[in-house]
């Protein structure tokens, strides 16, 4: 037991918190209208192995964690497409930043999940992530990704010659 985790949820927490961290640096990049090129494959890397963890986890019947990492592989492959197979040239410039930030989101949306499920304060305030607490979170996480991809997309997509960092 690693802080109480056994080591395959330590080892995907962990990949987890890699992925989300370096999917802001990334998300920050893009605002910037920069490539950030090694906290890219860093955050595209980690993204993939935290869902494809996730299925290493026994389980018994298709869980809505399952269809989240599901979703979250499909978004990757084709951020992974639209980054190295495209080149980012033309419309795949604008793919790669939503696909991408589909992955991250996901990501967060888990992190905000997990947080009501075992931070004691949050489950107190949510016990079935049914309750307003959890809901408002979601949304607010929600509305805020949509604007800054909105804006990562514009910005990342205006600038014809960016610098890969």
């Amino acid at each position: 037991m690693i802080f109480g985790m056994t080591p395959l949820t330590f080892i995907h927490v962990l990949i987890s918190l890699i992925g989300i961290l370096s999917g802001a640096a990334v998300l920050v990049g893009l605002l910037a209208g920069k490539r950030l090129d090694a906290w890219t494959t860093i955050f595209l890397s980690t993204t993939v192995l935290t869902s494809i963890t996730g299925y290493f986890f026994p389980f018994h019947k298709l869980l809505p964690s399952h269809i989240i990492g599901a979703v979250s592989l499909v978004a990757l492959v084709v951020a992974l497409v639209a980054r190295y197979a495209k080149n980012m040239a033309g419309p795949w410039r604008r793919t790669y930043v939503i696909s991408a930030m589909v992955a991250f989101y996901l990501n967060v949306f888990v992190l905000i999940f997990q947080g009501f499920l075992k931070r004691a304060a949050l489950h107190a305030l949510a016990p079935t992530q049914s309750e307003p607490p959890f809901l408002i979170s979601q949304i607010v996480v929600m509305i805020a990704f949509i604007i800054l991809t909105i804006i990562a997309v514009k910005r990342f997509s205006m600038r014809s010659s960016v610098l890969a960092v």
